[in-house]
């Protein structure tokens, strides 16, 4: 059982000459196990068998259950479709002045939705068939996010401008319902949230810290005493928001790579050592277009930049395309772990 918090992990492994090793992957589970996209989402039996699988081939310090934006808009009613080998969309049709809309979401439970359900199990699973000293991560949507899928990402962001209060109305529901599912995934033995906010690199730092690092904090405050870790993630260049998103209290941030405008070192510099820095080599042009011994040195350079780092976890800077070729997911292994200081 993990007792120590993911910074003292990171420490700890520092220290110990090693870096954790923990590429954000999922989807490429599915082709280890045989099964569709469309299965593992919807099935908790079939969704930890293709983490499991993952688990038994790589053995990751870390490993998430699959990536899904779709969850929590679904269990708010949203209409989601459902390809079979893709993941879940949300067809946005929310109107933030219907008052009787709102309350109607707000009104709603996800705890007793079946999708999120599904999702609850496998972590149970995960917590359960996994070993103890394995960080286990959940991923929930981000408050900016969720409200973004609901209403549309263009229409939210022209909000913070055009419409604020509204759409923090909806941003305050977001988190309460984003709330109640950390309370199920840290019960059912999550280890790490993970905060899903793709969406909020659309805006500045001002609007960023009002409409997703302000309900953050509220969602990192509520748990602060867990004992789980809360990671925010972000897609795309926010070498502008690393300020705000350290500042919403988080125990790590996640980052994009290096092709999306994030330089790592960079980062790690002006971040306190109490933040774990994550990332960040590029999930598609190297460690799924590239060759194994590309995928290679694009490790050991990431490596030696973030040598003075305690705080520094190697990972990829998004989730992993299904297509992803398992020898280059197992030669960014091998140089994490092969790695010398």
């Amino acid at each position: 059982m993990i007792v120590m918090s993911l910074v003292d992990l990171t420490k700890k492994a520092y220290e110990e000459k090693r870096r954790l090793v923990a590429p954000l992957m999922g989807l490429p589970g599915v082709r280890l196990a045989g099964t569709s996209v469309k299965m593992a989402q919807q099935n908790h039996q079939i969704h930890f068998r293709v983490i499991k699988k993952l688990v038994d081939k790589f053995s990751p310090d870390m490993i998430p259950f699959l990536m899904d934006l779709s969850v929590e808009a679904n269990a708010l009613g949203m209409y989601t479709i459902f390809p079979v080998h893709d993941t879940a969309t949300v067809h946005t049709e929310f109107n933030i002045e219907d008052k009787l809309h709102l309350q109607a979401i707000s009104d709603i439970s996800i705890s007793s939705d079946s999708r999120v359900l599904s999702y609850v199990k496998t972590m149970e699973l995960m917590n359960a068939g996994l070993p103890d000293d394995m960080i286990k991560i959940a991923y929930v949507t981000g408050p900016y996010t969720l409200a973004a899928l609901m209403m549309d990402a263009q229409e939210a962001a022209i909000a913070t401008l055009d419409n604020p209060v509204a759409l923090h109305n909806l941003c305050e529901i977001a988190t309460n319902k984003i709330q109640e599912y950390v309370r199920m995934l840290t019960t059912a033995g999550a280890n790490s949230i993970v905060i899903l906010e793709p969406t909020a690199v659309m805006l500045g730092p001002k609007q960023f810290r009002e409409f997703s690092g302000h309900y953050v904090n509220h969602i990192v405050t509520a748990h602060k005493y867990s004992g789980v870790s809360m990671i925010y993630h972000t897609c795309g260049n926010t070498m502008n928001l690393i300020s705000e998103m350290v500042n919403s209290g988080i125990d790590g941030i996640s980052l994009d790579s290096e092709d999306a405008g994030v330089q790592l070192q960079l980062v790690a510099e002006i971040v306190s050592e109490t933040v774990v820095v994550i990332g960040n080599i590029s999930p598609t042009k190297v460690l799924t277009y590239a060759q194994p011994e590309e995928v290679t040195a694009s490790v050991n350079e990431l490596l030696d930049k973030m040598k003075p780092f305690s705080n520094f976890i190697l990972s990829s800077g998004c989730d992993l395309p299904q297509e992803a070729p398992l020898e280059n997911i197992a030669a960014f292994m091998n140089a994490g772990r092969n790695y010398k200081f």
